[in-house]
């Protein structure tokens, strides 16, 4: 099943295709791959897209070390006192064509990967998120649904990074 998350007319829609116990999200940036790697992988940039502004929540602490075997920690207030983290290692670090981690907070934690493709200064993203199981697809497929919103406030930053 693919999904365009964005109206008919956006310039970069962003599609979800769901397959057995993975989600594929796809989408193109009027910006070379470089700028789109730096984006994802220092953090005083990643910290300025990654988190959607709709919901709310702030990200407290961000701590990339991007190289194979490295580890990642983000840390989000949730309001009254609450806290949720994201962590794992990563596994794969192919500057600027591919990066992938682990996401190890729960026992349904996917191996996150991210492709990029440069053609004529643009880059198509392809990130997919493969679960250990369908039903740990399922128990998570709200995780992917902030993606157009934070791929909308990567643009916006690229468009700065020149």
């Amino acid at each position: 099943m693919v999904e365009r998350s964005e109206p008919a007319g956006a310039k970069n829609p962003t599609t979800l295709e769901r397959r057995e116990r993975e989600m594929i999200v796809s989408r193109s940036f009027d910006a070379p791959a470089r700028l789109v790697w730096e984006a994802w992988t220092r953090p005083e940039l990643f910290g300025r897209w990654w988190v959607p502004k709709s919901i709310g929540v702030a990200l407290l602490s961000l701590e990339q070390d991007v190289r194979v075997g490295g580890r990642y920690r983000l840390v989000f207030d949730l309001g009254d006192s609450k806290t949720m983290a994201f962590f794992g290692k990563y596994i794969e670090v192919t500057p600027p064509s591919r990066l992938s981690w682990t996401n190890e907070e729960s026992e349904d934690g996917a191996v996150t990967t991210v492709t990029l493709e440069e053609k004529d200064g643009r880059t198509h993203l392809t990130l997919s998120e493969a679960y250990p199981t369908r039903e740990a697809l399922d128990r998570n497929l709200g995780a992917t649904q902030g993606l157009p919103e934070q791929f909308g406030q990567l643009d916006a930053l690229l468009a700065t990074l020149g």
